[in-house]
């Protein structure tokens, strides 16, 4: 019997990680969504992509989350896009309303599901899931530093050149302005980042990166990213059905790693089968250090609207 992975909202986001899945073979799709016909219509068109790309998964939509029952994975990305006037709070209490009501319905239909969120402010909307779940920790995960890693690596790969594969970094703390990567845990083919670039120009690379998400909604002048969004979500997933074992950089709540007690921040985590199964300490630098805090009390803060 075929693994099945639930996706809600089938908006931009959510429809490219079903495609991402499918074109994957990993497992069988249903796709979720309030709008009538929207999941229906996009689960039509990537199950008749199937015979041309030779994959087998079956993606079915709908607006009846009876279509996520027995889900292995459950990948969330219902919510509001942040429009101009809307402040971030304002934002937090209106996708609190829509992730608490999804939480709900599919740990009801799918007991044993990992849920993986991306709907933003994705460290409090994670922390909500987990909240509204009573799911373990390790079972309720955030996509946000694969992003934000990968955006860091690009830059980092036109800078010099060279293949992102070549590149290893990682992006740690809250998924916004105050995130933190890691300069001196960067490094292309094993030599460090700080000896191939000059430092101020290294600042710029991490600045551009903490403002990535920006700068493709100020392109784009309507909707946000969705292309590696959906590519990173994807890889979570693949990583937990095919129990990789992978290193990768997640949301997920401390307990006591680093110093931080009962908060969701993102850090490189083993990810597979069951889920997050270890979060990996890496050395930071003084710097460092102090960026993470300051992450960790920006995302405190946001998480207090919750109440």
């Amino acid at each position: 019997m075929r693994q099945k992975v639930s996706v809600i909202g089938a908006g931009n986001v959510g429809a490219t990680v079903a495609q991402r899945l499918a074109e994957m073979d990993l497992a069988d799709v249903a796709l979720v969504d309030v709008v009538e016909g929207l999941a229906e219509g996009k689960a039509l068109d990537l199950s008749q992509a199937g015979p041309v790309l030779g994959y087998d998964s079956r993606v079915e939509g709908s607006t009846d989350y009876a279509v996520t029952a027995g889900s292995r994975v459950v990948v969330i990305t219902s919510g509001l896009a942040r429009k101009p006037g809307m402040s971030r709070d304002d934002l937090v209490t209106a996708n609190a309303k829509i992730v608490g009501e999804v939480t709900g319905a599919v740990v009801e239909r799918s007991p044993e599901a990992i849920l993986v969120v991306v709907t933003n402010p994705l460290d409090v909307m994670t922390e909500l899931a987990l909240r509204v779940s009573g799911l373990p920790r390790g079972r309720v995960v955030g996509m946000a530093g694969i992003l934000d890693s990968a955006r860091f690596r690009s830059f980092l790969a036109a800078e010099l050149g060279v293949s992102v594969r070549s590149v290893e970094a990682y992006v740690l703390g809250g998924h916004g302005d105050s995130m933190v990567p890691l300069r001196g845990a960067t490094s292309v083919a094993g030599v460090s980042v700080m000896r191939l670039l000059p430092a101020e120009r290294l600042e710029e690379i991490v600045q551009r990166t903490r403002d990535g998400g920006a700068e493709v909604v100020r392109l784009l002048k309507s909707g946000s990213a969705y292309y590696a969004p959906g590519a990173a979500a994807a890889q979570m997933v693949e990583a937990i059905l095919r129990d990789r074992g992978r290193i990768l950089p997640c949301a997920v709540r401390l307990e006591g790693e680093y110093g931080v007690q009962g908060v969701v921040v993102g850090v490189p985590v083993k990810l597979g089968a069951a889920g997050v199964e270890q979060v990996l300490e890496v050395e930071l630098s003084t710097e460092e250090r102090s960026e993470l805090e300051r992450s960790v009390a920006a995302v405190r803060e946001t998480v207090a609207v919750l109440g």
